[in-house]
């Protein structure tokens, strides 16, 4: 054997014993690798896990805000229609006390026209009945008479029709809401208070007095 091979069989020994150190050594490392490793794939498992429920947290936060949100606006909503509603309902009533304050107006600006008119027509009754009165009895029958008298009667009608109807007033007890005393008489025939002549006849027209009778009175 050679010198060379001589010490190459020495070195043998360490040789192997510094092998089997590295491979401990290795197996060491390995291990402090594992872990590492491990440790940081925990803390990395937490890590994921504590973002996940960060990120649960934050979306249920989100969400409770969203809900809110939508809640106030509906409540918002709500509160400008019942503000529109109230408008509008006022605005409904005034109308229709505009409308019924309207047609009570026309109602009566109608009713004065009207007792206007009557009260420029009762003359003409008036005169319709001085003429009948003045027809001497041998005329009755004849035709301008019967003309007369079916014009008057036509009249009469008409103005019935409007409810325009004659206050009765002779034989009747003075009553100042329709009878209009001028004079007082005597009388036999009536009591004191009653009316005993009625010296122009008086009108109502819709149970309103158009005009007064005009009465004698007994005293």
């Amino acid at each position: 054997m050679s010198e060379m091979e001589k010490q190459e069989d020495m070195k043998d020994p360490i040789s192997n014993t510094n092998t089997e150190e590295t491979v401990d050594e290795m197996e060491d490392t390995a291990e402090d690798t594992v872990e590492t490793a491990a440790e940081e794939a925990i803390d990395e498992a937490s890590e994921n896990e504590a973002d996940e429920q960060d990120d649960k947290e934050a979306a249920k936060a989100d969400k409770k805000a969203k809900k809110k949100a939508k809640a106030e606006k509906k409540d918002a909503m709500k509160e400008k229609v019942d503000e529109l509603e109230d408008r509008v309902k006022r605005q409904m009533a005034e109308f229709e006390n505009f409308r019924k304050r309207t047609d009570k107006e026309k109602a009566m600006m109608f009713e004065t026209g009207a007792k206007s008119v009557i009260e420029k027509i009762l003359p003409v009754v008036d005169n319709f009945e001085r003429g009948l009165a003045t027809i001497p009895e041998e005329e009755n029958g004849k035709p301008f008479a019967e003309g007369m008298a079916m014009i008057y009667k036509q009249l009469m009608t008409e103005l019935e029709k409007m409810d325009v109807k004659p206050i009765e007033a002779l034989g009747q007890e003075f009553n100042p809401d329709f009878h209009n005393a001028v004079m007082q008489v005597e009388s036999d025939e009536y009591e004191s208070g009653v009316v005993a002549q009625e010296l122009l006849k008086g009108y109502t027209y819709r149970d309103t007095v158009v005009r007064h009778s005009m009465v004698a009175v007994v005293q």
